[in-house]
């Protein structure tokens, strides 16, 4: 399916919108930045614009600059030619830093976080700023004619540009650095992968202080629906339900979307159901409200965050890692998001606008997500300490503050811990 452009969200008081999750979708402009090479190439061609202009400039509208280059066409040719020499060099450099600096994340904690790894805009400055003072250095080069016996034009101010670039390049390379180092810590993963997480679920899921709304009843009509199918495979990365909702109301519709935000799907799998049929020419605008994508992403999917963590937590309880600690600072930061997640209400799955139902969904449900949370890290920690002892504990801080209808969830968890815990204290 084709991206879907931008669903802001609307605030209004208007109960019929309260089954949509308050999520942002991204816009057709913030996905052209998402590549890892869109910065860099971005900056690169900057400086290969400003490399052809700046010298042309001199050359007819600027006398002899003080403060600037000050040698001759042969000086600066070296100047240039060292330049550009240099920061290949040290692009490769930071290049093959950042491949490590994947595959040692993608080995010791998930092949999930690279995407938080690549899509870091130090790093992506960095090799863009890099890149940018070697094509500028030689497209500058270019421009130097004569030596320095014989008459000559030397771009002072362009030589003395390609020298700031290059201390703005020490800076970002230092920058670089402790980004890495500390990038690549545990904790800083984890804590980074929690905020996130702590950011779409308040967007996604209602306030536990509001009132409940109600779940209209709703069957499906008798009549036969038009059903729109995948046309790609993929994870399912957005959805726009309020431009399906406002579609349905304009054409006193029912919209029907079957397939859940982070849910794989495969070309010809159902995707939406619309009583009666919409006229052809928009059966592929309806289509394009569901974005499919290689990869899951996280601004609609709170589920996606707990994945991740829950991942890293798996792989550090393995037995070629055998790391229980790191696993436990995973539950340090699962516990954070539990207790913001089980104070906040379910989304309803029907949408009424008017007292009519205009839009059915698959939201996440909190249950889901506590479940996802604590089940696969119990199953693979069963043996280990740590493990059972702090999903009790876990289970016990946040209860007081779990809605009541969210509260069997942590009761389930909380006997299954306090069984292994109760083992472990007999085997020891």
């Amino acid at each position: 399916m084709d991206d879907v452009q931008d669903d802001r969200h609307r605030p209004s008081g208007n109960e019929s919108d309260s089954g949509l999750p308050a999520v942002r979708s991204s816009t057709t402009w913030g996905r052209m930045w998402r590549p890892f090479w869109a910065l860099p190439l971005a900056v690169v061609a900057v400086a290969l614009v400003v490399g052809v202009l700046l010298p042309e400039w001199e050359r007819g509208a600027v006398d002899d600059l003080p403060f600037v280059f000050q040698g001759g066409a042969d000086g600066a040719r070296s100047v240039l030619g060292t330049i550009a020499g240099a920061m290949i060099s040290v692009t490769g450099l930071v290049f093959s830093i950042t491949m490590v600096v994947v595959q040692l994340a993608s080995s010791q904690f998930s092949p999930r976080v690279l995407g938080d790894f690549l899509s870091s805009r130090v790093t992506q400055a960095t090799l863009g700023v890099f890149t940018a003072t070697f094509v500028y250095a030689l497209t500058v080069l270019r421009s130097v004619e004569g030596t320095s016996d014989t008459e000559s034009f030397v771009p002072q101010l362009s030589i003395t540009l390609a020298f700031l670039l290059v201390l703005g390049s020490v800076v970002m390379f230092l920058a670089f650095i402790h980004h890495i180092t500390t990038a690549i810590k545990v904790s800083s993963i984890v804590s980074h992968l929690g905020e996130d997480t702590m950011d779409v679920i308040g967007r996604y899921f209602p306030p536990g202080d509001r009132t409940a709304p109600q779940q209209p009843e709703w069957e499906p009509p008798t009549s036969a629906p038009h059903q729109i199918d995948a046309v790609e495979h993929g994870y399912v990365a957005e959805i726009a339900l309020r431009r399906l909702l406002d579609w349905a109301v304009e054409h006193d519709a029912v919209v029907q979307v079957l397939l859940p935000v982070g849910r794989f799907v495969t070309e010809g799998s159902p995707a939406l159901r619309i009583w009666p049929a919409p006229p052809e020419d928009e059966a592929d605008e309806l289509r394009r409200t569901v974005v499919v994508e290689q990869d899951r992403v996280m601004h609609q999917d709170p589920g996606f965050g707990v994945r991740k963590l829950v991942d890293i937590a798996e792989r550090a309880l393995s037995p070629g890692i055998n790391d229980p600690t790191t696993a436990s600072e995973v539950l340090d930061e699962l516990h954070r998001i539990l207790r913001a997640l089980v104070a906040r209400r379910d989304l309803p799955d029907v949408v009424e606008r008017d007292g009519t139902v205009r839009l059915v969904h698959r939201p996440q449900r909190v249950a889901e997500l506590v479940d996802l949370a604590l089940e696969e890290v119990l199953h693979y920690g069963e043996e280990s300490p740590q493990i059972p002892r702090r999903v009790l504990s876990i289970c016990r801080a946040v209860r007081p503050a779990a809605l009541p209808e969210h509260v069997p969830a942590l009761d389930r968890w909380e006997r299954v811990a306090r069984r292994m815990a109760d083992q472990l204290e007999v085997e020891a």
